[in-house]
């Protein structure tokens, strides 16, 4: 009887030293490409970091490993990658120090289609020239920019600019998220 008394005091006790069990699994957090798509050259980077409450461990793309920094919680990454067809989907999957494994799929279209410039007013007083528009693009315009002045505009499909320069004309460029430009010069 002295042995169950025993037992039955040092029960709690020792539960106390049972091993935490992780239960978090790492998190991927994708920083670029913006909006999923890649630029005609189907060479991109892919940016991100892993985050885990513990440690992260391992990170392959398309079954390759990713050289991090293991063993921090959060840890950035690079890889660069070459992709082929119109449409691809990264297969993403990180390890964390407990073994939990997380995996993400990352669609990709491949964009080929520089922005669309519409010139919708320009007006000339004196050197001074008024120049207004829109920039459409399939995937969303992300810059517009007068005589290499960027403008302050709205990301998206559909973008409207106006701008004042000095000169005989006024040279717009606008980028997409895949980084293709168009450029136009209005007289």
């Amino acid at each position: 009887m002295p042995h169950r008394l025993l037992v039955l005091l040092l029960a709690p006790l020792l539960g106390g030293c049972a091993r935490e069990v992780d239960q978090f699994k790492p998190h991927i957090v994708i920083t670029s490409p913006e909006g999923g798509a890649v630029s005609a050259n189907k060479q991109f980077v892919l940016k991100g970091y892993v985050i885990d409450d513990r440690a992260v461990a391992l990170l392959r793309v398309q079954g390759q490993k990713v050289p991090i920094d293991a063993g921090r919680k959060i840890t950035p990454f690079t890889y660069k990658t070459q992709l082929s067809g119109n449409t691809v989907t990264l297969a993403i999957a990180a390890l964390d120090s407990s073994g939990n494994k997380t995996t993400l799929e990352l669609p990709l279209n491949i964009d080929n289609t520089p922005p669309v410039i519409r010139v919708t007013k320009l007006e000339r007083e004196g050197k001074l020239i008024r120049v207004s528009g829109i920039v459409t693009d399939n995937t969303g315009v992300v810059q517009v920019s007068v005589d290499g002045s960027a403008l302050s505009t709205t990301p998206g499909t559909s973008t409207e600019f106006y701008a004042e320069t000095s000169g005989i004309y006024a040279d717009i460029e606008a980028k997409d998220g895949a980084g293709n430009v168009a450029k136009l010069r209005a007289q």
